[in-house]
């Protein structure tokens, strides 16, 4: 998954590196085979997980239920499951079949 991504039928596979503490929201692109994600939350008791969910779900265009969290839950590099994405940010290209 060099681009940081790939696709698993309608499904996004997505490699995130959380930048917690940020001063502002912010989808910063990809850096080493991952897209880089500033967000405000601390990382603390979950905090930055379910704050990074919702910016997910948002950037996404979906409902944080379609977005999971598969590998991460406790270090800065994450793996998640984006169900049916229906907008895609900058980096990510659309499935082709």
């Amino acid at each position: 998954m060099a681009a940081g991504y790939r696709w698993d039928g309608a499904d996004l596979i997505l490699q995130v590196r959380a930048r917690p503490r940020a001063g502002r929201d912010e989808w910063a692109g990809l850096r080493e085979g991952r897209f880089e994600v500033r967000i405000t939350a601390p990382p603390v008791d979950g905090q930055a997980n379910a704050h990074l969910r919702e910016f997910l779900a948002d950037r996404f265009g979906v409902a944080k239920s379609q977005v999971t969290l598969l590998a991460g839950e406790t270090g800065r590099d994450k793996r998640w499951r984006i169900a049916a994405p229906k907008r895609l940010p900058p980096g990510i290209e659309l499935r082709t079949v």
